[in-house]
């Protein structure tokens, strides 16, 4: 009967203890878990249940259990209320091992004990999650970065190959109209459009590379060259001196947003383009008639079009500012602020005013420096 009684202690002890560890492993130490109060606080009354009842029947041998209620309860409770039943639960095992009988160093040992064993299975829970929430934002940190560049590169497309596909298809009408009666003049504007498709393919590898510099000074060119064959009159002022290699950059890159702007979305005649240094910023100012739309500014927030959106994001990363209006009598205006770095130093350039009211079947091509 006494070795009946044993096995069945032994199977019970066994029991207790694995339904202790499920119950810590499976809902108090989980990852990610967060605690709903009502199951949570019925999780730990089973738990203390599991802890404090077989002492009654084990005694001693028992003793170093408590620890994972202790640390169960740091995991789930607040600091407020965690922590001192926390010690209270320090506290109940010296207690029990007073009344066991026990001396003052194995009062000492059972309390030191369940601190330990409280502290390791919060501090090992805790762990875990701050190992998989590090896991969690470095994936999502990857993403981001792969979503940025995607971003980047559509962009960098968008505003490169505007400017250089309208010119192809401007200057390839253009020949076709030329090459019966003109065909001089169809072969410079062949060697026109093989020009740009070259610079187009070059500015595509550029973005797939992620380094790009453009020449302000050859986007100027550039535009007058597009406007004119696109029967615009151009009057084009350059006053910006000498500007750092981003900044230059991103004026050509407004410039060429401006243009592709003014030949896809206008009928325009003339257009102004400005370009100045203004104390410690640069200025570059596009005006054009044949404008659709009422006069009026355009908000910030309401931009339309990827290119307009794209020129606030560039701008707005240093900490430029960007102004679309209609005007009056079907004007549009575009004006982009950029400052200038601390360490740009102003230089006094000529002012060139560029004027090209060519028109196709005048062949007037008359120039102004």
């Amino acid at each position: 009967m006494s070795q009946q009684t044993d096995t069945l202690s032994i199977v019970l002890s066994f029991v207790y203890t694995v339904a202790l560890l499920v119950l810590q492993l499976a809902y108090f130490s989980r990852p990610h878990r967060r605690p709903r109060p009502p199951l949570s606080y019925v999780a730990l009354v089973v738990q203390a249940g599991l802890v404090y009842l077989p002492l009654l029947q084990y005694g001693e041998a028992w003793v170093s259990r408590p620890g994972f209620l202790a640390g169960s309860l740091l995991l789930t409770l607040h600091a407020a209320a965690g922590v001192p039943l926390f010690l209270l639960v320090v506290a109940s095992m010296a207690w029990v091992q007073a009344g066991l009988g026990g001396s003052a160093a194995d009062i000492a040992y059972t309390s030191v004990s369940t601190v330990i064993t409280g502290l390791v299975v919060f501090g090992l829970t805790r762990l875990t999650n701050l190992v998989t929430e590090l896991h969690a934002a470095r994936n999502e940190l990857a993403q981001l970065a792969v979503a940025k560049e995607r971003l980047r590169f559509a962009r960098d497309l968008h505003d490169l190959l505007g400017m250089s596909l309208s010119a192809i298809t401007l200057k390839s009408e253009l020949t076709s109209r030329l090459i019966a009666d003109h065909p001089t003049r169809a072969s410079e504007e062949l060697t026109a459009i093989l020009t740009v498709s070259r610079q187009a393919l070059a500015d595509v590898r550029s973005v797939a590379s992620g380094y790009r510099e453009l020449s302000l000074d050859d986007e100027c060119d550039s535009a007058e060259s597009v406007l004119a064959t696109a029967d615009v009159e151009v009057v084009l002022r350059r006053d910006y001196g000498e500007v750092s290699p981003m900044t230059g950059t991103l004026l050509a890159t407004v410039l060429r947003e401006g243009v592709t702007n003014v030949l896809r979305h206008s009928k325009a005649e003339r257009c102004d383009i400005d370009i100045r240094r203004t104390g410690d910023a640069v200025v570059i100012e596009m005006v054009n008639d044949g404008a659709s739309g009422e006069p009026g500014p355009c908000p910030d927030g309401g931009v339309s079009g990827s290119g307009l959106r794209n020129l606030c994001e560039r701008l707005r990363a240093v900490h430029g500012v960007l102004v679309i209006e209609n005007l009056p009598d079907q004007r549009f205006r575009l004006c982009a602020t950029i400052p200038l770095p601390a360490s740009a130093e102003s230089s006094a350039d000529t002012v060139t005013t560029i004027r090209h009211p060519w028109r196709f079947g005048s062949r007037r091509h008359d120039s102004v420096r």
